[in-house]
């Protein structure tokens, strides 16, 4: 997968990413703090957009920014990134920035 476009559903990502935001996601390697694309062994045909925290293997651990409305590692454990969101296309253009911790 060299390019996809998602888009994102529900506001676990929020602040970050709204419901409705349309991004672009591609093939790389991923940092703690990159938005994401995954899936959980537990559930390979859900798509997801979460942000990386730590690697946990040859998985990640991932989470959602808005904690209380994001279902996440937390829940269902490491999970396999399949690429990572580089540009929101919609509504408000531009580069998703990662979170880098200090």
């Amino acid at each position: 997968m060299p390019v996809r476009r998602v888009t994102v559903r529900g506001a676990s990502m929020a602040p970050a990413l709204d419901g409705g935001d349309v991004v672009l996601a591609t093939h790389g390697t991923p940092r703690p703090g990159d938005v994401v694309l995954v899936t959980w062994p537990s559930r390979p045909g859900q798509l997801s957009v979460k942000r990386a925290i730590r690697p946990a293997g040859y998985l990640w651990h991932v989470e959602g920014d808005f904690a209380e409305a994001s279902f996440d590692s937390r829940y269902f454990g490491p999970a396999k990134v399949h690429a990572v969101v580089r540009w929101r296309l919609w509504p408000r253009p531009g580069r998703i920035q990662p979170r880098r911790s200090a």
